[in-house]
């Protein structure tokens, strides 16, 4: 099983703490050990936004502020790599050919960001249309898609799962609220829809979740099921 693994910054380093960044390297390794094939593209979280906001202060155009922002996600990637030992690359990869390629070798392929306009969630997206994976996990800090911003509206309501199309569809009027409040990005779920790429999104503070997830489709977040899609074997032998 090919899966990728979008781990959220404010979800792997939080703070820095060594513990939550070898626990999340830990779950990772159990997934290869149980015989999966594992990419991973890492994002800032609030360290890149401190970033950002100080430069956007001093006068940075919007190129130089990705362009941070892309530096802080690979800053994070590699501490995922200290951790993983000689499971991953030594860099962060940078393009997909050569997270491919990391795969390809047996490592874990590690990503942060890519190109400038671009989120670590859509180069999850495009990397597992790229390696043609079986499922495309979003480890985030919420613990699925609404209807609405669940911070904001004690009414929003989670969904269980959701197509492809439906879910750029609920996506769409989050991508014009000021502070983006989806938890995959508008992009991220266009590519999804395009490829047609089994996911889920789920909170992965824990990282067990993911392992779960991945293992035997056991979580609570929501499923993004294509309508072709098939149960992955793992999870009906799992049953």
């Amino acid at each position: 099983m090919r899966v990728v693994v979008s781990i959220g910054g404010s979800v792997l380093a939080p703070d820095l703490d060594a513990e939550r960044v070898a626990a999340y390297a830990e779950a990772i390794e159990r997934l290869t050990a149980d015989g999966c094939e594992v990419g991973v593209v890492v994002g800032g979280g609030g360290v890149a936004r401190e970033y950002i906001e100080t430069a956007r202060d001093l006068g940075a155009n919007e190129v130089e502020l990705d362009q941070l922002g892309i530096g802080t996600t690979r800053l994070n990637a590699r501490l995922l790599i200290a951790a993983l030992d000689e499971s991953a690359a030594l860099a962060p990869a940078t393009g997909y050919d050569e997270a491919a390629a990391a795969l390809r070798r047996g490592e874990v392929g590690v990503m942060g960001g890519v190109t400038p306009g671009q989120t670590t969630d859509a180069v999850a997206a495009a990397f597992a249309e790229s390696v043609d994976a079986d499922l495309l996990v979003y480890a985030t800090s919420a613990d699925g898609v609404y209807d609405a911003d669940p911070n904001a509206d004690p009414d929003a309501t989670q969904f269980a799962s959701l197509s492809p199309a439906e879910l750029v569809d609920v996506v769409l009027p989050m991508s014009r609220d000021a502070g983006a409040s989806a938890p995959v990005d508008l992009l991220a779920a266009k590519l999804i829809d395009r490829a047609g790429i089994r996911s889920i999104v789920l909170d992965g503070t824990d990282p067990s979740a993911v392992v779960d997830a991945v293992l035997r489709g056991d979580h609570s977040g929501t499923d993004v099921i294509p309508a072709d899609a098939r149960e992955p074997t793992r999870w009906t032998e799992a049953v």
